[in-house]
């Protein structure tokens, strides 16, 4: 004869399937915060050494860079005197950390250690995003009415592709010599052959305004665009330039990121969230859950090896700003 299992035996299976749901739909965690006392105004873009666990702050309204020691939880050094600077880039294996600046569009040079100014490199105007192509030894930057320029790891400069709008964020692929640029002033994305150091393509984004944050998935082809109006994630695929899916995002994106070990990306907003979407397969995304964070917290930062993703907090009040801490997983 069929018995029905024990009372509590039913409570403990039914709680630990609660628990288990709950962990998880928690694809982040936070697990600390850092304070940056006497930091004012908006927080732009972040770079890491991840040996050191060093993070480089652009601290845009507070004319800084802050540096920050993940592993003590504190503030060690503020590099001054700079001009609104919006991208940060470190390279490891050179040591140097290299700074964008929009007012007076220069991208400085810095040693990695002692943070002692090498080299100061002219723009002309609103030098922005930074990115670094390894195998090839050069720094990119999006600067002016629309351009990308080329370093090498000296800050000689080497080359300049001519673009139609300003550029925001931009991704390289390691595979090819292609480069894929959002061009918001002309609602629309352009692929750059870094080594023709010309346009090959570009994909207008219709009725969606202000592309600004770009991710890659360089296996899947897959380019993730969150705009701003609406907000949404749109998913194209990189080959064609055709849209794959278009998801609501979390509003006032200016960061977004892929982790390609968890199939997520993670969307930091304005609004006060993070968008983290999990993908079903490479046509195939779903917005798993809406992380709350802080108002006007929209740049931050993902580092695959540390598994943590790191997320500014402007000066609210008498609340110091600070950098969110969130784990992401292995």
């Amino acid at each position: 004869m069929r018995t029905s299992p024990p009372m509590f035996l039913t409570v403990l299976v039914l709680v630990s399937a609660t628990v288990a749901i709950g962990q998880a739909a928690a694809p982040l965690k936070l697990e600390q915060t850092i304070e940056l006392p006497d930091v004012q105004g908006r927080i732009d873009h972040m770079s890491i050494a991840v040996a050191g666990q060093r993070l480089f702050v652009s601290a845009l309204g507070n004319g800084t860079v802050e540096v920050v020691d993940l592993k003590a939880g504190r503030r060690t050094h503020t590099i001054s005197g700079l001009k609104e600077p919006q991208g940060a880039l470190y390279i490891a294996d050179k040591n140097r950390l290299f700074v964008a600046s929009g007012k007076d569009g220069t991208v400085k040079v810095f040693d990695g250690t002692s943070f002692q100014l090498l080299k100061t490199v002219e723009y002309g105007d609103d030098a922005d995003n930074l990115r670094y192509d390894s195998a090839r030894e050069r720094v990119y930057v999006g600067f002016g009415s629309g351009a990308l320029g080329e370093m090498d790891t000296e800050g000689q400069k080497t080359a300049e592709t001519k673009l139609d709008a300003h550029p925001e964020s931009f991704q390289l692929e390691k595979g090819s010599s292609r480069t894929y640029v959002n061009l918001p002033g002309s609602r629309k994305i352009t692929v750059v052959d870094r080594e023709a150091h010309s346009v090959v393509t570009s994909w207008g984004m219709g009725l969606t305004l202000g592309n600004y944050a770009m991710a890659l998935d360089e296996a899947d082809h897959r380019l993730f665009v969150v705009s701003r109006v609406p907000a949404r994630l749109v998913v194209m695929d990189t080959a064609t330039g055709k849209v794959i899916q278009k998801l609501a995002a979390v509003g006032d994106c200016d960061d977004i990121f892929w982790n390609a070990s968890r199939k997520r990306i993670y969307a930091t907003g304005g609004d006060g969230a993070i968008s983290v979407f999990e993908q079903q397969d490479a046509d195939h995304y779903n917005e798993i859950r809406r992380m709350p964070t802080v108002k006007g917290a929209r740049t931050s930062f993902f580092s695959p090896d540390l598994g943590r993703l790191y997320v500014a907090v402007r000066r609210q009040g008498s609340t110091a700003a600070q950098i969110q801490v969130f784990s992401v997983g292995q």
